[in-house]
């Protein structure tokens, strides 16, 4: 078995995976949305310093499990580093005592796996991976053979969502709130401008949509519950446009049989219901992950880690280091 812990954001979270038949031992994951929403979102400190109150009662629900372990797995990139630490610390302690292999794992990869927890992993495919740090296009033809297509300019598709709540005062996190309200509004009430919507270049941008929010907001301040609705529908039926026009783009060079989402905003049913009609456009499989493994988990990481183990992809305990940033995920 693999024990996989997860810690680079708000959610505390450790799983145990048999590695021969990948099957899901245990799964446990504690949220922060709570702590963090009376400020708006994450505030790092806060989040390292319940990490390591939470991570710690995970591992004692864990212990039944500890004796047969054969490897420990834990997110190291990307992520805040403040919280990264407190799972490194952790696993780097249970690899010393234990005398077990650490596997470092990248929190991007992970979220590819999160396609794959408790199955077989199917290659190749083009991945859209959209979650409040990033968005981009992935053409995954391996474990170690991904490419990057697209990605953001500046902010990410999760982010703009958030920032979009806060703007309104709706409160945090913000996705699955403007998502519901959303679905409240009319869509064409306001005019939002789809980035890069005349340019070749196939990459992603949501300042431009963030601030035409932030002008509406100003200009029909104080807002009414319709407005507020009607501005969360423009916004929504803004930003998925423009994931629709750049992966169009890509679908037209590649033509691929097989398209994944996946990241936290892949749980958005807008997203999901127009990315399966584009791949009903050019017959191609569309692969989601379950609902409750689309954001941040330790499942995923214990998928992408037996993959990992197999290959002997193993860090040292004693010198693996965490990064906020990851410019490449292979």
């Amino acid at each position: 078995m693999i024990l996989s812990i997860e810690s680079s954001c708000d959610d505390s979270s450790i799983a145990v995976t048999e590695i021969a038949t990948k099957k899901l031992l245990f799964h446990r994951k504690i949220s922060q949305e709570a702590e963090h929403a009376k400020y708006g979102g994450v505030v790092p400190e806060l989040a390292s310093r319940l990490h390591a109150v939470d991570l710690p009662r995970l591992l004692e629900e864990a212990k039944p499990f500890l004796d047969d372990l054969q490897a420990v797995a834990v997110t190291n990139e990307p992520g805040l580093s403040v919280t990264l630490l407190e799972g490194v610390a952790m696993a780097q302690s249970l690899s010393i005592a234990r005398g077990l292999p650490i596997i470092a794992v990248n929190h991007l990869k992970a979220h590819i796996y999160s396609l794959f927890i408790e199955k077989e992993a199917t290659f190749p495919m083009l991945v859209l991976l959209i979650s409040g740090g990033h968005t981009m296009v992935l053409d995954v033809k391996g474990f170690d053979e991904i490419e990057i297509l697209a990605t953001t300019m500046d902010d990410s598709f999760g982010e703009s969502f958030d920032k979009t709540a806060k703007m309104m005062g709706l409160g945090y996190p913000g996705g699955p709130i403007v998502e519901k309200l959303a679905e409240k509004g009319d869509p064409d009430r306001f005019a939002m401008p789809i980035p890069l919507q005349h340019s070749p270049k196939i990459a992603f941008s949501y300042s431009g949509i963030k601030n035409a929010v932030r002008l509406l907001v100003e200009k029909h301040r104080p807002l009414d519950e319709k407005t507020k609705a009607d501005i969360a529908a423009a916004f929504q039926k803004a930003a998925i446009a423009h994931l629709l026009q750049k992966t169009r783009k890509i679908f037209q060079q590649k033509r691929p049989k097989d398209f994944a989402i996946v990241g936290g905003a892949s749980a958005n049913m807008a997203v999901r219901k127009a990315f399966a009609d584009l791949c009903a456009q050019y017959d191609c499989t569309l692969h989601l992950a379950d609902l409750k493994y689309c954001s941040d988990n330790a499942a995923m990481v214990g998928r992408c880690a037996i993959d990992a183990f197999y290959l002997e992809r193993f860090a040292d305990a004693l010198t693996i280091r965490v990064s906020p940033r990851s410019d490449k995920i292979f």
